[in-house]
């Protein structure tokens, strides 16, 4: 009888911790992942500890401020579709979810935009001049 109580609590046990590890692995999200500018300043620019320290926090925020706009960006598109849907036209509905698309675009690309000029301030001018030139390239990129 004690051994059997004994072996339900293993296998218990060993189920509570194969349940924590499915759920850690689905359902919690994955740290985000460095923006590919952030990554080419890393790779391509020699930068010292401070600086790194100073990039990496601007990034961590900007993760965030990220998440928030891409997220309402996603609820807007959303919101396009359920009006295209219901109106089958070019109507009120589909103008006006245009015009929210379109303020959700442009305020993340003014938040990335902020997050590139707050990432150069931390740079010295023989570095922001590599910087720019990253930053020109990105922006001009047509390979996808």
């Amino acid at each position: 009888m004690l051994r059997r109580h004994l072996l339900i609590m293993v296998i218990a046990f060993v189920a509570a911790l194969a349940g924590v590890w499915v759920g850690c692995r689905l359902m919690m999200p994955a740290a985000p992942p460095p923006s590919d500018l952030h990554a080419l300043v890393h790779r391509e620019i020699a930068l010292d500890a401070r600086q790194k320290g100073a990039l990496d926090q601007l990034e961590a925020r900007f993760a965030v401020t990220r998440a928030g706009l891409q997220a309402r960006l996603r609820a807007d598109n959303a919101r396009l579709a359920a009006a295209i849907e219901a109106e089958h036209r070019d109507g009120p509905r589909v103008a006006q979810a245009i015009d929210a698309v379109h303020r959700s675009m442009g305020d993340l690309q003014k938040a990335t935009l902020a997050h590139v000029f707050a990432m150069r301030a931390q740079l010295r001018p023989d570095q922001a001049a590599t910087f720019d030139r990253l930053v020109v390239a990105k922006l001009t990129d047509t390979a996808g």
